[in-house]
C-alpha cells in the first residue's frame, strides 16, 4: 500500500463560482492529497491512536455502512500490520455498500449490530473485554483524535483569519480550535441535521482556555441530513469542480464548499478576510451515486 506522504499536502488559492462584493481571499488546504484512502483529516485523527495501539492485538472502532473513518482505519491497520475490527451500525445488509466492501477488502473484520445496540457502545466494549483490542471511538472522537487533528494547523499560514471545516463528530473542529491563533476564527459546517448539541461534545475536547477562543458552528447547510444530496448540492459540486478542479463529496466537503460559497456571496466575512477551507478528503460517499451524476 502507498505510504503516507505529507509532501502531497498543498494549499491552493481558488476563485469561488459566486463571489461577494467584498475583497477577500479563499484558499483550500488540500489534505485530501495526503493518501488515496487515509486522506485528509482521517489520518490526522488516527495518527496518535495508531501509536498507542501497537502493543494491542487489534484496533476496534465503530461506524456506519458509509463511514469514511471505518475505511481509513481499515487502511491504516493494513498498512501497519494490525488487525482491524469495526462494529457496524445496523443489521448485515444483503448488498454491501462500497465502503463496507472496501473495508473488508483491506482485511477489516465487520461485526454488525442493531441500531439500538449500537448506541450502547460501552456495553459492546464490555462484551469484548477479554480481547486485547484497542478501541477508537466513532469518527476518531476523543482527546487523542483532536490532538492529532490539531496538527493540521501546522499547514495553515498565520495570516489566515478564518479556518473553515466540515464537522461530523466535531473532532477535527476541536483540534483546529486548539491550535488557532488569537486572531483566527474557526468555523464549523455541521453536516448533521438537528445535531445542535455537538458544541457540548466539542467543548469536552477543549480546555477552559481553549473554549475562550473564537469559533462558531453553522447548522444551516446539512441539506436534509447526513449524506442527503438534493439536486441543488449535486449541481453546486459540479459547478465547483468546473471552477476549481477540486473534487468534493456528498457527505462532507460538498456541503462545506457550498456553505463557503454562500457565505462569501452574502458578504458574511469582513473586507480583506483570508479564508482557508480544510479539504478533509474521503470521497467514498460518492460511490453510492449513479454513474454520470458527478462530472469528476
Amino acid at each position: 500500500m502507498i505510504d503516507i506522504n505529507f509532501k502531497n499536502i498543498s494549499i491552493e488559492s481558488i476563485d469561488l463560482p459566486v463571489g461577494g462584493k467584498r475583497k477577500l481571499s479563499v484558499s483550500v488546504l488540500r489534505a485530501d492529497l495526503l493518501h488515496p484512502i487515509i486522506s485528509g483529516n482521517k489520518w490526522f485523527k488516527l495518527r496518535f491512536y495508531i501509536e498507542q495501539a501497537k502493543t494491542f492485538s487489534a484496533i476496534a472502532t465503530f461506524g456506519g455502512a458509509y463511514s469514511n473513518h471505518m475505511v481509513a482505519t481499515a487502511a491504516a491497520c493494513n498498512m501497519y500490520g494490525l488487525k482491524g475490527i469495526c462494529i457496524v451500525r445496523g443489521e448485515e445488509p444483503s448488498v454491501y455498500s462500497p465502503s463496507l466492501l472496501q473495508a473488508k477488502a483491506l482485511g477489516m473484520q465487520l461485526i454488525f449490530v442493531s441500531r439500538k445496540d449500537f448506541e450502547g457502545k460501552e456495553v459492546i466494549k464490555q462484551a469484548y473485554r477479554s480481547k486485547n483490542w484497542f478501541w477508537i471511538n466513532e469518527g476518531g472522537y476523543g482527546i487523542e483524535g483532536a490532538n492529532g487533528a490539531s496538527t493540521l494547523h501546522d499547514y495553515i499560514n498565520p495570516h489566515n483569519t478564518h479556518i473553515i471545516c466540515a464537522t461530523g463528530t466535531g473532532t477535527t473542529f476541536a483540534g483546529l480550535i486548539k491550535k488557532a491563533l488569537p486572531h483566527q476564527t474557526v468555523i464549523g459546517i455541521n453536516v448533521l441535521k438537528g445535531n445542535t448539541s455537538i458544541i457540548n461534545e466539542i467543548n469536552n475536547l477543549l480546555t477552559k482556555e481553549e473554549q475562550l477562543k473564537k469559533y462558531s458552528m453553522l447548522h444551516e447547510y446539512h441539506f436534509g441530513g447526513y449524506a442527503k444530496h438534493p439536486k441543488e448540492l449535486i449541481d453546486f459540486m459540479n459547478l465547483f469542480w468546473k471552477a476549481t478542479s477540486i473534487p468534493s463529496d456528498i457527505v462532507y466537503t460538498g456541503k462545506l464548499f457550498y456553505a463557503v460559497n454562500h457565505l462569501v456571496a452574502q458578504d458574511f466575512f469582513t473586507e480583506h478576510s483570508k479564508l482557508i477551507v480544510i479539504h478533509s478528503g474521503g470521497l467514498q460517499g460518492n460511490y453510492s451515486l449513479p454513474n454520470g451524476i458527478l462530472h469528476f
